[in-house]
């Protein structure tokens, strides 16, 4: 055997087979990712970070005096409240609490131990509304104010969720188009190789 013998052939000017294989796994593996990518960009990593809320933070209001620290949460038509005393943040369980929200006053129900509950004729539209609270517990009365700011978060999260699938869907579009012209090379060189071997023969 010559020394040229264990040489491999590579005068042909085409690239060795290891890394035609390469290349064509590069595409391969995007692909693989990308839904795996796409899953944790949607709130689905299961990994060891904790979990985050996918939706938008409720409304809310708080209206603090010398006496009284009293919250709101609004959730379509129905405002959760929370009424502690200022002093040492102790929840208030028994009051009469009224509501004054655009000129219109809402007497607030109690529900379970520590919650109060007021119920809208309808979902309020988005912007600053200014709130007036007049609480009365026992011997102690006052009068709070706050406002309750509504945005439009939750067109603004659909608009970011359609946003990063469109990225998604390009990111797999590029993929597919490297992969396929990578294999068209991958069998030219393959003819190619069979046509020199069959003349050689």
């Amino acid at each position: 055997m010559k020394p040229n013998d264990a040489l491999p052939n590579t005068s042909s000017g085409h690239p060795p087979m290891k890394l035609l294989r390469s290349l064509v796994a590069i595409p391969l593996a995007i692909l693989i990712l990308l839904p795996k990518l796409a899953m944790a960009g949607d709130g689905h990593d299961h990994g060891e970070a904790a979990p985050t809320a996918t939706g938008p933070a409720l409304p809310r209001f708080a209206a603090v005096s010398d006496l009284f620290e009293l919250v709101g949460v609004l959730n379509g038509k129905q405002i959760t409240l929370y009424l502690d005393r200022a002093a040492d943040n102790s929840p208030v369980t028994e009051a009469q609490i009224e509501l004054e929200i655009g000129g219109k006053k809402f007497k607030a129900a109690k529900q379970g131990t520590d919650e109060f509950e007021v119920v809208l004729a309808e979902a309020p539209q988005p912007g600053v509304l200014p709130i007036t609270a007049t609480v009365s517990a026992g011997s102690d009365a006052d009068l709070l104010a706050g406002e309750l700011d509504i945005h439009e978060a939750a067109h603004a999260d659909e608009a970011a969720h359609a946003h990063s699938w469109k990225e998604y869907a390009g990111w797999a579009a590029g993929g597919v188009a490297v992969l396929a012209i990578l294999l068209t090379v991958g069998r030219r060189v393959m003819s190619s190789r069979q046509t020199r071997v069959g003349g050689v023969a």
